[in-house]
């Protein structure tokens, strides 16, 4: 004979579930946040120049 179901348990169950899953999204997006303030590397990610001033782009773009 099968078990009876546990309504509230399987239903804490996806609840704790669903609260992982916000925190980790929450967590993936602060890091994308702080990578692009730059706060992770110590350096610009947006920047497309180097030092030298030089540019990866085509000429036609650098203006």
């Amino acid at each position: 004979m099968a078990f009876k179901p546990n309504y509230n348990q399987q239903r804490a169950e996806r609840n704790r579930a669903k609260e992982q899953k916000k925190k980790e999204k929450l967590q993936r997006k602060e890091e994308e946040v702080a990578k692009r303030k730059g706060l992770l590397d110590g350096e610009p990610a947006d920047s497309d120049t180097d030092d030298s001033g030089t540019s990866d782009a085509p000429p036609e773009i650098r203006d």
